[in-house]
This record gives structure tokens, sequence and C-alpha cells, in this order.
């Protein structure tokens, strides 16, 4: 039966060597692993990943116990020695990953020495992994430090299912850029059926690096790869709510909020802050708000305390030692400052808290002032949100808009991280909040929180890279196969009365930045003249283009020539005619719209036409030129009522034609006049999705690219249906 192959760094569980006769196997706290626990899946899972202890330490003779419990547990683990650790993780992913995807790029440290074991140690889950897959396994891989993985797998397993989750944000394309590696990477990713990450805005950046970085663009979120769709999309990780929800019921919570409120004068507001202590998650600066909170606001003094639990982290990275030392040296002076003998303003664990104590903590915390500089999700602010339970005592949450959670949890208080006078008045408005205040702002979070769960995210997750899958394979039974292009072959060779119907840009010829250079090459002219000299051959090019080009570029070919999407044809050796005369009036009032905003989209132009009008954005920025296409289309939208004239958004392009002027049309005419043995027709968006739709069924139809088409074929680029091309002009000779 078919597995679900879980990737991390670490497994979800820890391994000490005890002494030389004993192990310990102790579960680590992690939102996947209770994730995948809680999936009502029949799927058996089995995860790899570095047991937590280093190959050189472990005793020979122990190395057997260790396989052996870990595949009680459905665990393999991946052994790493000194150099693994210290390079791969503390090095490449930890000192140079890590801070450049958290915009700290002046922390990021780019050493070959450390780019080097990265790779070398994704080799080596890779290989551990081939060792214990079989084919049909779905392969879920996590986190930055195995971003290269997907794609060693893939070389591999051509037609596996691999997911990959990234759960710490994807920098902007302008921090990217300084990694040397960039390309390896954003390669290692694309080796992934389905690319997910906790937000949006980094679904957005990851798709601008991936255009800028390796020329790829989407298509709805979808990129081509060769014969391959990846689906990349945001996935927001969820908690497991009911047990935070239910946490106050717990009677060893209970016990622990009963220490703590006899500890806490009933006068005194608390404050809790709870992180790792890392450079990212902000703590300075909001230590240095609490400062000036209790500066500006003297009232509040013996009246509030702020509780800071810093969790160690990393203790081998430089930069998380000093930032321990600035925290406590902190500390110590606002409480050397302020504090009286009967009351000191900040209380400082620096430790790990049980689940019992951190619930204890949420529940009795009035504020949780969570304030990460930048943060891929952050679950402790939907921890304490789900906490908030009682109907005497309700805490506020004040969240920087940094994290990835700030989307889902608008309702507490957002704020800039970096802007001290912002959180000093969050802290003012959360202290005076009225209890029914803060209990509508976490309803409203709570009803959100408890439909997205730890095990909806998960289950959301994997359902997607099935119905990727799915699309995958449905893709393939559409695919123009060398099997098939045989049986083609044969029908066009036998046929006496042959009908070929091409499309030009996107079909014949990729597309370029200028109009003007996608003008026919050697090897297409040989094609075209093959097939148009072919005896009962009629083969007709339709193209959105205007009859001058089209003229100088094809009029000496034996084929006849369709403009302007249909506006105008001219039959082989004949004159331009215009089927359907129409007006062009409306130009001038459309004309001036669309120079408004090539003024405003910088490296975008219009292309007049005798009927059609076609704003071209193709060299523009990505995501200025999509929003620029909306803004455009809209404003069209509110001029154009009674026209007869539509507007259609096609590659790059919007275009404004007369709704008369179509291809399945102008292609009627060949269609209904002759009895054919064998027609074609082929083209790649949605103007000849109008030829698709009035041909009959015994018509080869086939549709360049990846996007949804009535098309029964499908081949994936212009060099492959080139090729194609080249077979039939073969199989039927001249």
């Amino acid at each position: 039966m078919p597995k679900l192959v879980i990737v991390s760094n670490r497994l979800p569980v820890t391994i000490t060597q005890l002494d030389e006769q004993n192990l310990s196997v102790q579960p680590s706290v992690g939102g996947v692993a209770t994730g995948i626990a809680s999936l009502d899946r029949p799927e058996k899972t089995l995860w790899f990943g570095w047991p937590g202890i280093s190959n050189d330490k472990i005793i020979p003779k122990t190395k057997t116990t260790i396989l052996a419990k870990l595949k009680e547990i459905d665990c393999s683990p991946v052994f790493l020695d000194a150099q693994d650790i210290r390079d791969f993780y503390y090095g490449f992913s930890n000192r140079t990953i890590w801070p450049l995807f958290h915009y700290f790029s002046h922390y990021a440290v780019f050493k070959p020495q450390f780019w080097d074991r990265y790779v070398k140690v994704n080799e080596t889950f890779c290989k551990a992994i081939l060792k214990n897959i079989h084919h049909d396994d779905k392969i879920w891989i996590h986190d930055y430090q195995l971003l290269l993985l997907p794609k060693m797998l893939r070389e591999h397993l051509p037609k596996a299912q691999i997911g990959f989750f990234l759960h710490i944000p994807f920098p902007s394309f302008e921090l990217l850029r300084l990694l040397p590696w960039r390309k390896e990477l954003l390669d290692g990713m694309l080796g992934a059926d389905l690319v997910g990450f906790h937000e949006y805005d980094y679904v957005r950046h990851f798709l601008s690096s991936v255009y800028r970085i390796r020329g790829l663009e989407n298509h709805y979120n979808q990129i081509s790869i060769g014969e391959r769709l990846v689906r990349v999309d945001a996935f927001p990780m969820g908690i497991d709510y009911d047990k935070f929800c239910n946490s106050h019921e717990n009677p060893a919570v209970v016990k622990e909020i009963d220490k703590m409120r006899y500890r806490i004068s009933s006068r005194e507001k608390v404050i809790i802050s709870v992180d790792r202590l890392d450079y990212t998650k902000g703590i300075l600066n909001r230590l240095e708000a609490f400062e000036l909170f209790l500066e500006r606001y003297p009232r509040y003094h013996g009246k509030v305390t702020l509780i800071v639990v810093a969790v160690p982290s990393r203790i081998k990275v430089s930069q998380y030692n000093q930032l321990k030392e600035q925290t406590e040296k902190l500390i110590g002076r606002i409480n050397g400052q302020y504090s009286t003998i009967n009351w000191t303003p900040i209380s400082y664990l620096y430790r790990c808290l049980d689940f019992e104590q951190l619930t204890a903590l949420y529940n009795v915390a009035d504020v949780a002032l969570i304030t990460p500089l930048r943060d891929g999700m952050n679950l402790i602010a939907k921890e304490f949100v789900a906490c908030q339970q009682s109907k005497k005592h309700q805490g506020i949450l004040i969240l920087s808009e940094m994290a990835g959670a700030a989307s889902e949890l608008a309702e507490g208080i957002i704020v800039n991280p970096y802007d001290t006078e912002n959180i000093v008045q969050a802290l003012l408005q959360s202290l005076k909040m009225t209890h029914e205040d803060k209990q509508r702002r976490n309803q409203a979070m709570q009803d959100r929180l408890c439909r997205y769960t730890i095990g909806r995210w998960a289950g959301d997750f994997l359902d997607m890279l099935d119905h990727v899958h799915q699309n995958q394979e449905e893709l393939s039974t559409r695919k123009l196969s060398r099997k098939l292009r045989q049986a083609i072959c044969s029908k066009y060779k036998h046929a006496k009365k042959r009908l070929i119907l091409l499309d030009y840009d996107g079909t014949l010829v990729h597309f370029h930045p200028q109009p003007q250079q996608a003008r026919p090459d050697p090897e297409l002219m040989d094609i075209l003249t093959g097939l148009s000299e072919t005896p009962g051959n009629e083969v007709v090019i339709i193209s959105g283009r205007d009859r001058k080009t089209l003229t100088k570029w094809l009029g000496k070919l034996n084929l006849h020539l369709i403009a302007e999407h249909g506006a105008f044809v001219r039959q082989k050796g004949g004159r331009w005619k215009s089927p359907n005369p129409m007006d062009d009036e409306w130009k001038k009032i459309i004309h001036p719209i669309m120079d408004l905003y090539v003024d405003r989209t910088p490296r975008s132009f219009v292309e007049e036409k005798n009927y059609s009008l076609v704003w071209h954005c193709r060299k523009s920025e990505p995501g200025l030129a999509q929003l620029r296409t909306q803004e455009l289309k809209n404003a069209l939208v509110m001029l154009m009522t009674n026209l007869n004239i539509g507007i259609f958004e096609g590659h790059k392009i919007l275009e404004v034609k007369h709704l008369s002027a179509n291809k399945g049309t102008a292609v009627s005419n060949w269609l209904n006049h002759t009895d054919w043995d064998f027609v074609l027709v082929a083209g790649d968006d949605y103007t000849d999705e109008d030829m698709f739709n009035v041909v009959d069924e015994k018509a080869l139809t086939i549709h360049i690219g990846h996007g949804p088409s009535k098309a029964m074929y499908h081949t994936p680029d212009v060099k492959s249906f080139r090729e194609f091309l080249n077979e039939l002009q073969k199989a039927g000779g001249k």
C-alpha cells in the first residue's frame, strides 16, 4: 500500500545516548507532527529526518538499536556527522538562508564551504529516502534545510507525487538575488508538484523570483516545466484548536493558573511575551517600547507586569548569544530603573515551558505582546487567542503586521514592530479595552481558528497535492505522445484532402518582447513551405497580426492568410478582403484610455490594427503588469456599452476588437465547403478556442501549452509542435 513519506530536517523525536546500554527517545513538539497525527487518511506514514544525535557520538553497537526503536514508530533516521551539523545546519541553513529569508541580509554569510555541505546533506537525505521508498509513495518535504531535495528526488522518481512546504517567509526578489546559489535553490523547490507557503505574499515573491531568475512565467499560480506542472499556493498553518481551547478545563493547567494568580497581585495587569530567543522575533524592540510605556505613563507603575519567556535557540550561532546578552542587559536596566520593593516590572524566564505552564500563562494574561520583525506564521499568537475562553477574564492580542498570522488575526491590535510609538499606544489601548470589546474581537478570531486547524492545514495540502497529480495524469492522457503522433502521421499520409489551420504567435513561433521580433525563421519557413506544397493540402495561417506584417512574412508562400482574428482574409495568391466591413470610430474613445495606461506602466505599448487595439505588457514588471491589466480592463468596460466591441485578455495583452471578428467564424469558409479527410487545428490561447469550437469531433485539435483548453490534445511548447509538423511533412512527402 502506498505510504505518506514525511521528510524534515529533524524527526518528530529526539534520541539521546544515556550510556552504553540505554537510549532516550523523547517526542518533539511540532505543528507538522500534530497535523500528520490528526489526518483522517488511510496511508501508512514514514518519517525521515535527523534523530538529534551526531553520528560521531553514536556508539557503533547501538546504531542497530536506534534503527529498531525508530522503526517501531515509523521513523527512519538520516545520520549526520559533526561537520554536517556545523556547516549544513548551523552554517548554510541558519547563517545564510534564515537571516536572508527573514530580511536580515546583513547577518547572512555566503561561504562556499557552507553551500557545499548543504548540497551534500540534501544528497544524503535523497539517498536515504530512495533506499526505503516505492514509486507510488507520496512525499511531503518540509522547510528551508531541504530546498534542494525535491529536484534531487525528481531526477530519480520522475512520476512521484512530491510536495514541498516552506515554514519561513520567502523573501522578495531584491533579497533573494543576493544569494549566489539562488537559481539552484529555486530549481530545487520546483522539483515538487506542489510548493506551499503560509501566506500569499510569499507565493507572490516566489513566483516573481522564478520569473526573474529562471524566466518561467506562471498561469494562475501554475508553472510549466517541460511536461510537468508545478502548482504554488498558500496554506496558513493552524493549531490543535481543541487542545488549547479546552486547556482551562485541564486540572494540571488549572493548578498552574492558581499558582500564577497567587503570585501576581490582583491589581496588576499581566502582559506576556513568549518567543524563541531569535533576532527575528523583535524582543529588543518590544522591551524598548515597554520601557517607553513606563516612562510615558507612570500611573501604570505597580499595575502592570511584563513576563518575558525566551526559549533558548541556536546557542552555537554568535548572533543568538549576543542577543541573549543584550536582552538580559536591557531587562536589567528597565528593572533597575523602575522596580520598587513590592513590584518588578519585568519577569524574565530563559527556558522552555511545558504545555501546562504555557497555557496557564495564556489564560492569566491580559495582553499578549507578540511583535516579530518577520515571521513565517507565528502559532503562539493563535494559541493565545484559542485560550481566551473564560467568561470573566479575556486577554487581547497585540500582533506584528510582519507575522504571517496577522491576516487571520486582524481583530487583534496590529502594529508595526519597528514603530515604538505604535507599540506604546497599542499597550495603552489594550489595557483600557473593555471586557466586551476583547470578547467580541476574540470570538471573531476563534471562529476562524476553530475551522482552519492544524489537521485541516495538513489535509488541504495533501488534497491539493492529489488534485495536482490528477491534473498531471489528465494532461498526460492528452499528451501528443510518440505513439499518437505515429497514428496521426499514418492518417495524414493516407488522406487525400487535408486542411491545416494554424495560429501563429505562441504556436509556430515563441513570444518575443517586441511583436516584430517574432518573424518566421528558416526552419519555420521550410516547414510551412513543405506543408503548403504537398498535394492535397490547404494550409491556413490564422493570426491576430495585421495584414501588412503577414503579407511581408508569409505572403510568398502557397497558403491562405487570416489577419486580425478574422477581420481580413487573403486566399492564396489573392488580395485581402474584409468579410464583414466594420467601423473603427470606437478607437477614438478607447485609444486615449490605453495611452494613459502606457504612461503608467513602463515598457508597455499599444499596437493599433484596422479593427482592434492591443495593449502589450510583456516587457513590464509582472506584478505591475497584472495590476494594470485589471485596472485597464475595468476602465474599458465602463466605456463599451452599445459599441459592439469586446475585451479579450490574452498572454500579456489586453485586446479590444469587434465582436464579429473571431477565428471561428473566419475558418468556417474552409470547413463548410469541402469534405476533408484530415483536419488539423492548432493554437495556444483564448482566441484559438473559437476554432476548436467550430470543428467537428473528427478534427485533430492541439493546444500548445498547459493551460485549460477544449482541444483534444496538447503539446508543451512551440519546439515540440514544430517537431510534430516536421513529422507530418515527412510522412506526406511533397
